[in-house]
């Protein structure tokens, strides 16, 4: 076999596995590099001479075809609208920062750094970005008492640092994800993250009604198997490029874009699930199918995402939440405290 001529260590820095598949990354990298040298040609047209980004029909078709990796922290900011959050208290972080922080939050951020990306070289004890995740977590953990530290936001948060490359940008950009685009998926109760899978069990019985059906009869419950893809939106789950790509859209579109995705791996492994026998098995072939060779060809994948779940309104999604968040209300109404 011909030795590849990709290193054992990805561009943002994760080290490759030994099972790591180099020849199929290699037939990807062979096509996807052509949709990258395009994408790149066409964005440059669109941000030449200093255009600010506007929410359009053009710049939300070309969201959907991929942001070029160096213009990700400006157009992240800018579709989410982050840059505003900023411009209304500018000096946020910096002040943060210099004020004491809380033993309670610096003790729970620092139990999190070093489980966070432990097979990336950039999260090393000896690299930096320790220091810089643990600015960005513990500023963000102050500026917001309600949510505080909670567990996956340093998957969040570091992997924005790999894609910005800045401190201050990955704050703003996480601050947007959970107050605007993700609200109430962090907090204590996690009520957001609970009712949003409720929404997608609902979603996959009425799409794929044989798969919901057969994962009951099965026994094994939604949130074992999508907590971790909904709480790190999809980090440390899906390869980082296409994680990357689902972002783009996620800061444009909103959080609609995480029930597409997960829609997708579903439907597009019917086949593979309803042949899973028992618990053990359907557990094993969940973790497999977010592994596969469709999940690491992202152009292919992303385009997929807007076509295999079919029609996905967010009328529809907006009445799925309030009636679980009702039936979850209801339900803590009737808990003995």
């Amino acid at each position: 076999m011909a030795q590849s001529n990709f290193s054992g260590v990805d561009e943002y820095g994760f080290e490759r596995h030994e099972d790591f598949d180099y020849d199929s990354y290699e037939h990807f990298m062979s096509v996807y590099l052509k949709v990258l040298a395009t994408r790149a040609q066409k964005w440059a047209v669109l941000l030449g001479e200093g255009k600010s980004v506007k929410r359009t029909d053009t710049v939300k078709r070309y969201v959907r075809k991929g942001i070029p990796s160096e213009h990700r922290p400006s157009v992240w900011m800018a579709i989410s609208e982050a840059d505003k959050m900023k411009e209304q208290c500018p000096d946020l972080y910096q002040k943060i920062l210099d004020s004491p922080f809380e033993k309670e939050l610096v003790d729970l951020v620092k139990t999190d750094l070093p489980r966070t990306f432990p097979d990336n070289i950039y999260f090393t004890k000896e690299a930096n970005h320790q220091a810089h995740l643990f600015n960005i977590l513990i500023a963000y953990a102050h500026s917001n008492r309600v949510v505080g530290y909670c567990q996956g936001l340093n998957y969040i948060a570091g992997l924005l640092l790999l894609a910005t490359k800045n401190e201050e940008t990955s704050f703003w950009l996480l601050k947007v994800l959970v107050e605007k685009i993700l609200p109430d998926y962090y907090t204590k109760t996690m009520d957001g993250l609970i009712v949003d899978i409720e929404v997608l069990s609902e979603l996959v019985k009425s799409k794929v009604p044989d798969v919901h059906q057969h994962v009951i009869n099965l026994g094994l419950p939604w949130a074992v198997i999508t907590t971790k893809w909904f709480v790190c939106l999809f980090a440390e789950v899906l390869p980082i490029e296409t994680v990357l790509r689902i972002w783009d859209c996620l800061f444009y579109e909103g959080s609609k874009i995480l029930f597409r995705v997960c829609l997708t791996l579903i439907k597009s492994n019917r086949a593979t699930i309803l042949a899973c026998n028992d618990f053990t098995a359907l557990a094993e072939c969940f973790k497999a199918i977010v592994k596969n060779a469709s999940a690491l060809h992202c152009h292919e994948f992303m385009q997929s995402i807007f076509k295999v779940p079919g029609t996905l309104s967010n009328s529809k999604i907006v009445k799925l939440r309030a009636r679980f968040a009702k039936q979850r209300r209801e339900q803590q109404q009737k808990e003995p405290r």
